[in-house]
């Protein structure tokens, strides 16, 4: 399983560009990806989305850096040395748009399923079988990033993250609902709740 976050320069795949993206392979978790990339000509930019991902107008547009199509280019790259390709994320269907759109944008071939794995749709699911009630607002669930941490006995992410520390992150979680296993050293200190009760 790939589990992989991308930061980008807001939430339209189709207007705003990937500005990095990282992953790691769930079953040898010391194979990771990192890279950034500038945005495509034409990207929209949106402050709100630097708020969250440290990026500046300037690094976003720095011509120095390798293109969006280069930077998944390396990843897709990457991904072949992995066996098991299904790929995973908090909020694996903005992950997989973005790829989408990048791979048309630079005329590749988009080689990944449709069938993901949602740690949304794993933490709720575990939540239920627990006898949780997941949190709700406006009638749908809000069981946000921030709160599905808490309930596997992480500390939240640093802000501004890049996008390596958010696939580590999400790495953990699905290994300790999926495996109910720690998985990564610098986790190693954080208890899951539901094993020291």
């Amino acid at each position: 399983m790939i589990v992989l976050d991308v930061e980008t320069s807001g939430t339209d795949p189709n207007k705003h560009s990937i500005l990095s993206l990282g992953a790691l392979d769930l079953s040898n978790p010391s194979n990771q990806f990192y890279g950034e990339c500038r945005a495509f000509d034409g990207a929209h930019l949106e402050e709100e989305a630097f708020a969250v991902n440290g990026f500046t107008k300037e690094s976003a547009m720095n011509a120095k850096k390798q293109t969006e199509g280069e930077l998944v280019q390396a990843f897709i790259a990457w991904c072949d040395g992995v066996n098991e390709r299904t790929l995973a994320a908090q909020n694996v269907a903005f992950d997989y748009d973005f790829l989408r759109s990048a791979c048309e944008r630079a005329h590749i071939n988009f080689p990944f399923a449709r069938r993901t794995i949602d740690i949304h749709t794993l933490t709720w699911t575990h939540m239920r079988t627990r006898g949780v009630t997941p949190p709700t607002e406006k009638h749908h669930s809000a069981l946000s990033s921030k709160e599905v941490l808490a309930y596997v006995g992480l500390p939240e992410e640093a802000h501004p993250h890049n996008a390596l520390t958010g696939a580590l992150w999400h790495a953990e979680v699905i290994s300790r609902i999926a495996y109910t296993k720690k998985l990564l050293p610098n986790f190693e200190t954080y208890e899951t709740p539901w094993l020291t009760t």
